[in-house]
């Protein structure tokens, strides 16, 4: 059953599908859907989605049928069952196994693979979150073909979301690795930090992994006093992101600082400031250079400009 919740401001949330996990074990049903005409399938290739043009000129998901979907299945190719969507069940793909099969094969013509994060922003906003989904397992399996108990093969099971391995009987299933971003909060002013490698003024929240044993709360304390040297009193959850690079759930949150003398650990960060709202609103109206802001598509734009429409 599909949920209806608050719509989330972040791209690759939102996802229009009911992912019925009760028919993931229902072999004749699933043997019947990857036939059925209703049925429509997203290929993926090098963990690019397929893309199509609509008439206006802009890229869209390649949904194709089971007609053109079938053939371009080799043996042992990895399909998986994302769910059902107007009494249509919905499959990725995966052809990485040859050559690309929209410069040659049967896609030639109809479109073309692109990598997600560049055109996340410009497809349908259901469709971006389905073929985050769509990454995140292929990649999954890609990368799990063996088992990590005893080392031995392993094979796709529960139409993609478990891998099984015969020689030790160990189920293996898609992990997602919690990250917390959060923007430190003082006054009127918030904390930004960039690493070298990024553009010139470019600055973005600070991030880090949760770790095994830790709250979100204190990933975020940790976080902040580990690499700026900021210390704080409380948090406030703003809202997730799934991240499909490789599979990440962003948790974004504001913390309110308790210091504000920066110390930065140059492993982590070449540099960290503290910014007022005027400066980051600016930003984000495009009406200044010394500030860069991270895109709509990263949920640290989405954390500064809660922070600046809400006051």
């Amino acid at each position: 059953m599909s949920l209806v919740l608050p719509k989330n401001p972040n791209i690759f949330a939102n996802s229009p599908l009911d992912r019925a996990a009760h028919l993931r074990t229902d072999q004749e049903w699933l043997a019947a859907a990857l036939t059925d005409k209703r049925s429509l399938f997203i290929p993926v290739w090098k963990l690019m989605p397929f893309l199509i043009k609509n008439r206006e000129g802009r890229r869209e998901a390649g949904w194709v049928t089971s007609e053109l979907a079938l053939p371009l299945m080799k043996p042992g190719a990895t399909s998986v069952f994302l769910g059902l969507h107007r009494d249509g069940a919905h499959f990725a793909i995966d052809v990485s196994d040859g050559p690309d099969p929209s410069t040659d094969g049967i896609l030639v013509g109809l479109g073309a693979f692109a990598d997600l994060r560049t055109v996340a922003e410009e497809i349908d906003p259901g469709d971006a979150a389905i073929l985050a989904q769509a990454k995140s397992l292929i990649d999954w399996h890609q990368r799990h073909g063996f088992c990590a108990n005893c080392g031995e093969p392993t094979t796709l099971a529960d139409a993609g979301y478990k891998r099984y391995c015969e020689a030790c009987n160990t189920e293996h299933f898609p992990r997602t690795d919690p990250v917390v971003i959060m923007l430190a909060l003082h006054d009127d002013k918030c904390l930004l930090g960039r690493q070298a490698k990024w553009p010139q003024g470019f600055y973005s929240a600070l991030a880090g992994f949760v770790e095994p044993g830790e709250t979100i709360e204190e990933a975020v304390a940790r976080e902040l006093m580990e690499e700026a040297g900021i210390k704080i009193g409380n948090v406030l959850f703003h809202s997730t992101q799934p991240w499909p690079y490789p599979s990440s759930l962003m948790i974004g949150c504001y913390a309110r600082a308790t210091t504000t003398e920066i110390t930065v650990d140059m492993n982590e960060l070449s540099d960290a400031k503290w910014f007022s709202r005027d400066e980051v609103r600016e930003s984000l109206q495009r009406k200044s250079g010394d500030l860069r802001m991270p895109p709509a598509l990263a949920i640290a734009h989405q954390l500064v400009k809660s922070w600046i429409e809400e006051g």
